[in-house]
């Protein structure tokens, strides 16, 4: 039970990273929930990683809140930047009409 337990926090805290790095970097409006969880892990999971091969924590430690705000921000960018941009065929003003006959 304490290993589902741990699962559901970081998912919780994930996801209220998630919600504030992409509050601090707007734009990615498509995202849902769980791309705004997984973005929030990924920022834990880069500051730790960072900040462990810095010096920053000792082996084993975990980022703090804000550097895992500052993770999810820049994962956030990594994102927008290599995501293939929305291409629609026919945007909904321009659609071809149909003369009436």
């Amino acid at each position: 039970m304490h290993i589902l337990g741990t699962m559901l926090a970081t998912i919780l805290i994930g996801f209220f990273v998630g919600v504030i790095a992409r509050w601090i970097k707007s734009g990615a409006r498509t995202m849902g929930w769980i791309m705004t969880s997984l973005l929030g892990i990924g920022g834990a999971v880069v500051a730790t990683w960072l900040g462990q091969e810095l010096g920053w924590y000792e082996r084993g430690d975990h980022a703090g809140f804000l550097a895992s705000v500052a993770g999810a921000v820049a994962v956030l960018i990594a994102y927008e930047a290599i995501k293939p941009p929305l291409v629609r065929a026919h945007p909904p003003d321009q659609r071809a009409r149909r003369p009436n006959h």
